[in-house]
């Protein structure tokens, strides 16, 4: 019997997860990712493959002070986001936390979305 890693076990959680959502031209997927060093967000018209804004803490260190991947630097990925979507009249979006447990960084940046203006 083989075990799975913590990766695959995501892999197939964002699988059952994509079968559900996408987003389309009026609610774009809004799309988390978490690597070992930085959080990455992405909103993305499914309908067009077309991604229409990104933000990322590696985007917001480049602009002075580092932004650290944790809880706060989550939250700043999520307000910058969620202000690049509005420059874009974006306001509703379609969360998509990509089989990450919303809990902890994803949270923060559902949340720092939100207090943007984002809908969802």
């Amino acid at each position: 019997m083989s075990t799975m890693t913590k990766n695959e076990a995501r892999q197939r959680r964002k699988i059952r997860i994509r079968k559900k959502i996408s987003g389309t031209s009026e609610r774009p997927r809004l799309v988390v990712f978490r690597s070992n060093t930085h959080m990455y967000a992405q909103v993305v018209d499914d309908t067009a493959h077309v991604t229409l804004a990104s933000a990322s803490t590696l985007s917001l260190s480049k602009g002075g002070e580092a932004v650290r991947c944790n809880k706060t630097g989550a939250e700043m990925v999520g307000k910058e986001i969620a202000r690049l979507a509005k420059e874009k009249n974006i306001s509703r979006v379609v969360f998509d936390r990509n089989g990450y447990l919303y809990h902890g960084k994803i949270k923060a940046v559902a949340d720092g979305a939100r207090e943007g203006g984002l809908e969802f």
